[in-house]
């Protein structure tokens, strides 16, 4: 049995998650809470295997306990945002039409055995390592003034861990970043927004076309795979899914290693699955420098543990090294004053 704790202060959207958890014989919801409070209360006392988490709560909201129970019990958790207005029943109705229910129920069973690692409040992290403490691993090892472009996916467990990486960049950094991000729909500009809060560097949907400018973010929309072509501009397109996923990171990874071989660097982090696996592996085989993140890490190593498994990661490293890494391996390359060129 999975066993379930439901935290929802809307009585309506409580009962309806009730309703649909339920229904499966293979889950039990042990516990409900009203509150951030009562929420860190009952992880203490019951132990659930996951946790469905509202966002919108009075005093403790959502967010700022999923991040107490990160740092004390760490519990998978599935963030669920209710409708509170007057189309929220018929809401309810049009998901239940949708399917969208048995999709919840699959992603709570899916999610419940997912390890999770301890998160450090950031008051407790303690002095970060400088940069120059990886200048000798990376020395010697790539062409680095021939570094033109990044390319970064992540699923399951990716947002933190990107967070931390483009939060560690400085804001003179050269290059541009394109991510893609694994993310329920609806949820990429917030998302999006939400990398920026803690980013020197701007964050941004991008357009079909778009020149990449160094030192800009790049996420992939909603919907659409995200590809680069030679010149550094991006491609927006709606073709078939690839591994179940649009976007998929395999989509950007194959394209960034046609496009630039061995002037790019591929970064796969913590993810179900094994998007973008094999095409780190393209990347690394043209001569891009490659990293996976390490297992201890990540929320699920699936698909940088499938990089790693093919041979397909040059370094093996948790987010705070990642970022680094990346200053250490671009250290030479510079922008030239008042263009969008990269030299070196």
């Amino acid at each position: 049995m999975v066993r379930v704790l439901v935290v929802e202060d809307s009585p309506v959207v409580r009962e309806f998650l009730l309703h649909i958890l339920g229904s499966d014989p293979e889950i039990e919801v042990v516990g409900t809470a009203e509150s951030g409070e009562e929420a860190l209360a009952a992880v203490v006392r019951i132990r659930p295997d996951i946790i469905t988490m509202d966002v919108h709560m009075p005093k403790m909201n959502g967010f700022d306990t999923t991040r107490r129970i990160m740092e004390t019990h760490p519990t998978p958790i599935i963030i669920v945002s209710g409708t509170l207005d007057l189309a929220e029943t018929a809401s309810v109705f049009r998901a239940i039409e949708a399917g969208e229910c048995r999709d919840f129920v699959k992603t709570v069973k899916l999610m419940s055995e997912v390890k999770v690692v301890r998160r450090w409040s950031h008051l407790r992290l303690g002095t970060t390592l400088p940069v120059a403490s990886l200048s000798a691993e990376v020395q010697g090892r790539t062409p680095q003034s021939q570094i033109r472009l990044i390319a970064i996916g992540a699923s399951t467990g990716g947002p933190p861990a990107l967070r931390m990486i483009l939060s560690e960049l400085p804001k003179d950094f050269p290059l541009p970043v394109l991510i893609v991000q694994h993310i329920a729909a609806g949820f990429t500009h917030g998302f999006v927004e939400w990398l920026a809060q803690s980013s020197s560097l701007p964050v941004q949907l991008p357009v079909h076309g778009q020149q990449v400018v160094p030192g800009r973010v790049y996420v992939a929309p909603d919907g659409f795979h995200m590809t680069v072509v030679g010149d550094g501009r991006i491609w927006l397109n709606t073709d078939a899914p690839e591994n179940g996923l649009r976007p998929s990171v395999s989509c950007l990874f194959r394209s960034v290693a046609k496009a630039y071989g061995q002037s790019a660097i591929g970064v796969l982090l913590t993810g179900m699955g094994k998007d973008g696996a094999w095409e780190l592996k393209l990347m690394k085989e043209q001569g891009a420098v490659t990293i996976a993140q390490d297992n201890e890490t990540s929320v699920v190593h699936g698909m940088p543990g499938e990089a790693i498994r093919l041979g397909g990661a040059t370094y093996v490293l948790p987010p705070e090294k990642i970022s680094r890494m990346l200053t250490s391996l671009v250290a030479t390359v510079s922008i030239q004053p008042g263009t969008d060129s990269v030299s070196a």
